[in-house]
């Protein structure tokens, strides 16, 4: 059995290494690049093809993939909004992706830059930073004195709202598919409106699925407490940028923390040092004491790796001997 990978990166070859140890008879290949339709021919001859990117898996470079003998496609990640479907479908492809990796480390992450919008430690590092010690006008807000909406209560909403339990903060929550245990704690409202109405903080942990593309817009903010604190560690599309600059501009979003951005493609995880951002949108949120830019970094732990390493290629390793893994993608 013989199974190829894409977009291996550096952080990923120790989990591969290990896989590999565990599993002897299986021989694998992989290469830096990305799946594109002219690198699919890299996948010659293999079983299945093991992937992780954010270009579109698009009917060409399904085809592609396809007319090499190969389609069995495990993804290294959760999100499957970049996959053509109707082609994956038509050609016969078998699709899985890791919907559980790590949601302890996206969890952590957004709390993480709640805490630090809250405490102001962005104007406060750049003050020490210039070895001005003096206290005001950096003063900070305590986790435990907010109201925080969680949208999205799947693994990570979860997680997040364990941590602010821990915290000692009110939280409330929404989702079109109520948990059991949390609606028996009477922690669902029963709209996003009343979460925008009562939340002085909104963390969104929901899929970037169409249905929810830019759910946080200019109507939604509108109905928003003023000086509300707005974190996304989830998908860029759930936000319409936009609007959350024009927010931030306003005073209506008093802090704001992304890890993930709609245009992030050919942005996110390449180095700009002294040179310009393509967008001048990113430079400019970047600039701001009350705004915190990370790059798609909320899954980046060593264990969530070593998981996504493992379990896709564990799902490769099924499909090419006919079986249907667990995370399988149903389509």
């Amino acid at each position: 059995m013989k199974i190829f990978a894409y977009g291996i990166r550096d952080d990923e070859k120790p989990a591969l290494e290990d896989w590999e140890k565990k599993n002897p008879d299986v021989t694998v290949g992989y290469t830096q690049e990305l799946l594109t339709p002219e690198t699919a021919q890299l996948a010659k001859g293999s079983d299945s093809a093991v992937v992780y990117q954010q270009l579109d898996y698009t009917k060409e470079t399904l085809t592609a993939l396809a007319e090499v003998g190969v389609k069995n496609l495990s993804l290294r990640n959760v999100g499957t909004d970049n996959i053509d479907f109707d082609a994956a479908k038509e050609l016969g492809f078998n699709v899985s992706n890791v919907p559980v990796y790590s949601p302890n480390a996206i969890a952590e992450h957004s709390m993480i830059q709640l805490s630090r919008l809250l405490r102001r430690t962005k104007p406060m590092d750049a003050k020490v930073a210039k070895h001005d010690l003096r206290w005001a006008p950096t003063i900070g807000r305590e986790m435990r004195m907010q109201t925080v909406g969680v949208i999205g209560t799947g693994n990570i909403g979860r997680k997040a709202i364990n941590i602010l339990k821990g915290f000692g903060a009110k939280v409330i929550a929404y989702d079109k598919f109520p948990n059991k245990e949390l609606q028996e704690e009477g922690l669902y409202v029963d709209s996003l409106d009343d979460l925008y109405a009562q939340a002085d903080v909104i963390s969104l942990y929901v899929p970037g699925v169409p249905e929810n593309h830019h759910l946080i817009n200019k109507d939604s903010i509108a109905k928003m407490k003023d000086g509300v604190v707005l974190v996304n560690v989830s998908r860029g599309n759930l936000m319409d940028i936009d609007a959350i600059i024009d927010g931030l501009n306003s005073g209506k979003v008093s802090d704001f923390a992304m890890d993930v951005y709609e245009e992030e493609v050919g942005l996110f995880n390449e180095d700009w040092s002294g040179k310009e951002f393509p967008d001048p949108k990113i430079a400019d949120l970047i600039a701001r004491d009350n705004v915190l830019v990370t790059p798609h970094i909320a899954f980046y732990t060593t264990k969530a790796v070593d998981e996504m390493v493992h379990q896709s290629f564990d799902a490769a390793v099924a499909f090419a001997k006919g079986e249907t893994p667990a995370i399988a993608v149903k389509f």
